[in-house]
């Protein structure tokens, strides 16, 4: 008995210290830098994001990809984020 509630205490900390290493591994990765000029930036990726669900479709059967890469960064991201949480937000509250 006791084998057992020894195990099940240790469980959460093999979990925790897996996804420790995982979330460490994961930290060290990185792109590369973009070396073009006049990359997309915060517009574009609103508009990418706005069509995330078309992109997606498209993706299935042609060689479209959802996320422009390269792109400016940071301004590229919050506009793609931004603009996906308009579209899927706007959708998922109109289904009340």
């Amino acid at each position: 008995m006791r084998f057992v509630a020894a195990k099940r205490q240790s469980q959460p900390a093999l979990i925790l210290a897996f996804c420790a290493v995982a979330f460490a591994m994961a930290g060290c990765a990185h792109q590369p830098a973009p070396s073009a000029s006049g990359l997309p930036g915060f517009w574009s990726g609103l508009l990418h994001g706005f069509l995330i669900l078309f992109s997606l479709i498209g993706s299935l059967f042609t060689d479209v990809r959802i996320y422009n890469f390269p792109n400016s960064g940071c301004w590229y991201d919050f506009g793609f984020f931004l603009g996906a949480a308009l579209f899927l937000g706007a959708a998922g509250a109109s289904a009340d």
